[in-house]
């Protein structure tokens, strides 16, 4: 009998307690990693707007290409979980550095896009000083991309055994970090020259070293990790097991490269539309962005209860993770989403004194408030989902409702008059509004076909390792 039916008040209470202590951390962290990349924006700007324009396309070339080393640390986290509800701890260290090595593929090929920006760079035909001071920042940053594989990995590594606090201590560090070494490269200091623009690459690889130095002190350092022996023995890549990893982590890779460039497409389609309609967008889709790291950061805090609660053989656990991650989303959404609703004016209002755009923002919050429901439910489902180590159905799903439905309805109905008078960015927000909705109605359905199959394979006595 499962706990929530012997207990269902008691059971609900304690798993509330474990997500909110998960997801807190995680959510702070999340924050100051959207805070540094605000800082950046901001102090590139004070030099001059081509700085600032050279920045902001430096990190649309550089964030995508960590995407790949981002899924495949990513799928430590569920791996990590079972072990942990498992209680097949020593298995952890071997699983954690064939994560590294697997990361360290997705690694070369971030370094492969960067050396590749000249021709990106070309092929949109900036000025000279544009590229100079782009590709100069991605050179810097490139630095910082073994950093990059040692803190992620880190991180899924301590997350997946639940202690998701460091991830909040380092990012809080790595912000107050961010901010002087942005000062000094950017405008010089002493005997060390101004950058410009450029320098925020210096600093934001020498933030990721501090990053990533800072929590493998933690992990080495920390009682907690001592029976792990993380580092204690050095294990050789086992091929199966890289490939393993690789198997959970470049589909979720994948999904996130779907989600990103549909926003990204977004900015592009409405961009001949004109600059009132454009900076209306962009500060409309910053506010819900930062409203959105709060599903998030539930999503991925879900991910490791249902990894540690398959691992335990209690799928009951996982399905009650899943249901209470959904109500604390749902209500958040609709909290924030009428927060939106009446302060809309207002908000935009933060970022310009333009009435025709503050207006137009507004009018684009007003649809954002529809989509953060949607946006919720698949976030959450995606998080359990990759809880159950299901990530390539995820892959297509969020290929075919991103893409096929919410981008091409997006254009259909912002720059087209097929299905009505073109809407112009309304029209854009309409067609999230249908992708994320169609994310939420297949994601929904396919966990609850992968639950039942799962809950009838624990039924039959088959061990955590067989859902593999």
């Amino acid at each position: 009998m499962s706990t929530a039916a012997v207990a269902p008040a008691s059971a609900w209470w304690r798993e509330s307690k474990i997500l909110a202590r998960l997801t807190g951390p995680i959510l702070i962290a999340q924050l100051t990693q959207v805070l540094m990349s605000v800082v950046d924006t901001i102090m590139a700007g004070q030099v001059s707007a081509t700085d600032l324009a050279a920045v902001s396309v430096g990190g649309s070339i550089w964030i995508p290409s960590t995407l790949l080393i981002m899924g495949l640390a990513l799928a430590l986290a569920p791996i990590i979980s079972h072990f942990h509800g498992a209680n097949k701890l020593a298995q952890v260290a071997n699983m954690t550095q064939q994560g590294f090595y697997a990361a360290l593929l997705g690694g070369l090929l971030c370094f492969a896009v960067i050396q590749a920006a000249p021709v990106i760079l070309t092929q949109m035909d900036v000025a000279d000083d544009f590229r100079a001071i782009t590709l100069a920042y991605l050179d810097f940053i490139t630095y910082g991309i073994p950093a990059v594989i040692l803190y992620l990995v880190l991180r899924n590594f301590c997350e997946g055994l639940s202690f998701t606090m460091p991830s909040l201590v380092i990012g809080i560090i790595g912000l107050l970090v961010n901010i002087p070494l942005n000062a000094i490269f950017i405008y010089g200091y002493g005997p060390i020259p101004a950058f410009g623009g450029a320098g925020c690459g210096i600093a934001t690889a020498l933030v990721l070293w501090v990053m990533a130095l800072g929590l493998l002190g933690y992990v080495l350092l920390t009682r907690r990790f001592k029976e792990i022996g993380l580092f204690s023995k050095w294990y050789k890549p086992v091929w199966d097991d890289v490939f393993y990893v690789v198997r959970i982590g470049f589909p979720i890779a994948v999904s996130m490269f779907f989600e990103v460039s549909l926003f990204a497409a977004a900015a592009l389609v409405i961009a001949p539309l004109g600059a009132a309609i454009v900076a209306s967008h962009q500060i409309a889709l910053n506010i819900s962005s930062l409203i959105y790291m709060v599903p998030l950061s539930l999503s991925m805090a879900v991910t490791l209860r249902v990894g540690f609660a398959l691992g335990a053989g209690r799928p009951d656990g996982a399905q009650l993770s899943y249901r209470l991650a959904n109500y604390y989303g749902v209500a958040f959404a609709i909290v924030n989403g009428l927060g939106m609703w009446f302060g809309a004016t207002w908000l935009a209002s933060l970022y310009t004194d333009n009435r025709e755009v503050i207006e137009l923002a507004a009018s684009l919050m007003g649809l954002a408030v529809i989509f953060m429901i949607s946006d919720t439910f698949q976030a959450i489902a995606i998080g359990t989902l990759r809880g159950y180590k299901d990530t390539r159905a995820v892959m297509v799903i969020t290929f075919l409702s991103y893409w096929p439905c919410g981008l091409v309805v997006g254009i259909l109905l912002s720059r087209t008059d097929i299905l009505m008078p073109a809407l112009g960015a309304a029209g854009m927000w309409i067609g999230f509004i249908v992708g994320l909705s169609v994310a939420a109605v297949l994601l929904t359905w396919r966990l609850k076909i992968i639950r039942r199959r799962v809950t009838q394979q624990f039924a039959a006595q088959l061990t955590p390792a067989a859902l593999d």
